[in-house]
């Protein structure tokens, strides 16, 4: 069971910045794509971006396309998301996820459903 738990949210003006973490609790983790996702108020949680196990390949939506990076970490084991140009419209609780499966490629969450999730971590930007 992989547990995954996010950090780094919080309240920004538009035109910002926030990084958001993901710290997981085993090494499985380097060994499976993982991904953000984010969920708004009265809206269905949607995908964000995803990265591959081994970090090479990247993955977003076209609402954050140029201004959103993933990036993990393999020796911390440990998953990023750096946020920039901020807008009212990213207001969201952010989850973490990673695949059920090894080795695997980010595009496939694009489509497949993570089994590990994060509790989540609030971003609120400010207009």
């Amino acid at each position: 069971q992989v547990q995954v738990v996010e950090s780094g949210g919080g309240l920004v003006q538009a035109g910002g910045s926030l990084r958001l973490s993901c710290a997981a609790s085993e090494r499985t983790f380097n060994m499976r794509a993982m991904g953000w996702f984010r969920q708004a108020p009265g809206k269905e949680r949607e995908f964000v971006a995803s990265i591959t196990w081994n970090g090479i390949g990247t993955y977003y939506s076209d609402s954050v396309k140029g201004r959103f990076t993933i990036s993990r970490d393999r020796a911390k084991n440990t998953g990023f998301l750096q946020m920039s140009s901020l807008k009212p419209e990213d207001t969201a609780v952010y989850y973490c996820a990673a695949d059920g499966q090894l080795y695997r490629s980010g595009s496939v969450l694009l489509t497949s459903p993570p089994d590990y999730w994060g509790q989540g971590t609030q971003v609120t930007v400010s207009s």
